[in-house]
């Protein structure tokens, strides 16, 4: 008679128990489900933008771009190859130095 007793208190206790848990672990699983989604959007938006800086890069360094800023806003010009001075150094050891 005690265990019928002591069974009922027993199931009547563990199965709110359960259900409650149950419950609790459905809601942290929608919880990290919108968060998981969150974090995707956000990763997306970051290589978004990462590629529009990397076309950006590309685009301010580009030879054309660096030439037209030297020639309209500073005023330089492509030397001619006559104006071309080079000059080489020998090593050292060849001529006895």
């Amino acid at each position: 008679m005690i265990k019928r007793f002591l069974l009922f208190y027993i199931l009547t206790f563990a199965i709110p128990l359960l259900l409650g848990l149950l419950v609790w672990q459905s809601n942290r699983h929608q919880n990290l489900s919108n968060e998981l989604i969150r974090l995707e959007q956000t990763q997306t938006e970051w290589i978004e933008s990462n590629k529009k800086l990397i076309v950006g890069i590309a685009e301010y360094s580009s030879p054309p771009r660096i030439e037209g800023i030297a020639r309209d806003q500073l005023g330089l010009k492509k030397i001619l190859p006559e104006y071309l001075l080079q000059v080489r150094i020998m090593g050292g050891t060849e001529h006895g130095y």
